[in-house]
Formats: C-alpha cells, structure tokens, sequence
C-alpha cells in the first residue's frame, strides 16, 4: 500500500539509499498485474494503482537523487493491430488492445515520465519492455494471475482430483510469447549500451511464439494431466497476437537459454514445492 503514497514513497527511498551505501540507481518492477480476467473485472484499479506506484516512484527517484533508474514494462503497451513482430517504433501508432487498454495506458505513462525527467531534469531513467513473463514466485491465484500460473494450477488441480478434462478461455488460436524469468536476469552494461535516455524504449523477448492451444497442450505435458483440453470460444481470446521485435537486444549477443517446456518445467517444480502456501493466498 505504501508506494501509492508519495510520503511514504520517499522515507523508502532514502532508506533505500542508506542501505546502498548512497547507490544512486533502482529497478521500477512493482505493479499492480493479472491476466484477462482480473484487467476486465479491475480496470479502475488496474489504472489507478499502477498510475500511483509510477508516478509515486519516478518523482520519488528525482526527489532522492537517484538519477538512474530501469522500469520494468510490459508488451501490452503496443496496439492490437501492430505489424508483428512488434518493433519499439510501433508505441502509440494505433488503437490498444480494449481487454487490457487501462493497464496498457499506465505502463505507457510510465514510459514518458521516464522521457519527461530524462529531458527535464537530466536524468537516466530507462524503459524495458519484456514479452510475458512466468516462472518461480509467480502469482497462482485461481482468477487473477496471467495465463501460463493459472492453467498450470488448473491442470494439476484436475489431475489430482482426476477430473476428465479442462475448459481453457477463447478458441486457442491466440498467439503468444513467453520468457522465462530467469532470462531476464540481464546485464545491467547490456541494457546501459543500448536503451539511451531519449530513445523511449527496448524490448525483451525470445522472437519465438505459439498459439493458446499449444501452450496449454504443453502446460498439460508438463504437468501430466492425461485428460481432454477443450476450449470455450465464448471467453475473449485478447490481441490476435504478440511478438516483440528484440532484435536492438538481440544485436548484443543475448539470447534466451530457456525453452518454453524447460522454463515450464523449473516453474511446475517450484508451485509443488510451495503448493500448500499457494492454495492459503
């Protein structure tokens, strides 16, 4: 609750810097997050939330003199209709995706206070925008987490109670990307070489995407579900697509490490060893 309060927000930061020995840089990565479900039946809060912890925290920064400063984005900011993959230049040329517009329009917020202190006040705030990320200590909440932790506690759910099949929302043919987490444990010399404070963004992605009904065939996989996977073409399927173009990244040198299966893999492993704690959240 405290980084919605701007008071509140920079007692931290001082504390923060004392702790660092006076380190003048941060990562921005608290958010206000969920999948389909919980962005249509929270937008309000979605919005609002997120618009305090990013406003909250960058002139939180400024007030400290914490004058570098990474923000962890998200790929929603692009337009539903971008041509894929979805390259940096493609903020703000089109209509947002209306499943998820209020989130997407704070993270954009974030990204022109990043641009806006940067031009001010001479500072280095830099935005990063990575694909959809999973992995160890994501949130499994039955409803509101993102598609990856909710249909692998769904499917091991329906396997222990041996149930005959799982009913996954839209038709499946969505196409997405995913990075498991650990992949984004970035150098900070990369991101410092080629996200510039002017030049609004860089995206975090693999190049590589698989449809809804891909992907929840290999969550079953993963998990060992042996029943049916069906799907219920009623729910909103979201953007048709989202594939980010990180080939500035990619010119690097840094490539993902992980598979999707591999990163599934390390992340069902994980929700077994914390599965008790998880089912008390």
């Amino acid at each position: 609750m405290g980084i919605r309060i701007q008071s509140c927000i920079e007692l931290e930061f001082d504390h923060f810097r004392l702790g660092l020995g006076g380190e003048d840089q941060g990562i921005l990565a608290a958010a206000r997050v969920g999948g389909i479900h919980a962005n249509n039946t929270y937008p309000a809060e979605f919005i609002y939330e997120n618009l305090m912890i990013e406003a909250n925290i960058i002139h939180a920064a400024y007030c400290s003199g914490v004058d570098k400063l990474f923000f962890l984005g998200s790929s929603c900011i692009d337009p539903r209709n971008s041509a894929q993959p979805m390259a940096e230049e493609s903020l703000l040329t089109g209509e947002l995706e209306s499943t998820n517009e209020p989130y997407a329009i704070a993270k954009i917020a974030c990204i022109k206070l990043c641009e806006s202190y940067n031009r001010q006040y001479g500072y280095d705030f830099r935005s990063v925008m990575p694909t959809n990320l999973y992995g160890t200590n994501d949130n499994f909440h039955p409803e509101n987490s993102h598609v990856i932790p909710a249909l692998m506690r769904r499917f091991h759910e329906a396997k222990v109670e041996n149930h005959e099949k799982v009913t996954v929302w839209g038709s499946g043919t969505p196409r997405r990307e995913f990075l498991y987490v650990d992949d984004m444990a970035l150098e900070k010399e990369q991101l410092e070489e080629v996200v510039q404070p002017l030049l609004s963004h860089i995206n975090v992605g693999t190049g590589e995407d698989c449809s809804i009904k891909t992907l929840a065939q290999t969550i079953a996989k993963v998990v060992g579900f042996q029943g049916e996977v069906e799907f219920d073409a009623s729910k909103p399927d979201g953007t048709p697509r989202k594939l980010l173009d990180a080939s500035r990244l990619h010119a690097l040198g840094w490539k993902h490490q992980y598979s999707l299966e591999e990163g599934l893999g390390h992340t069902y492993q994980w929700f077994l060893a914390h599965e008790q704690e998880l089912r008390s959240s």
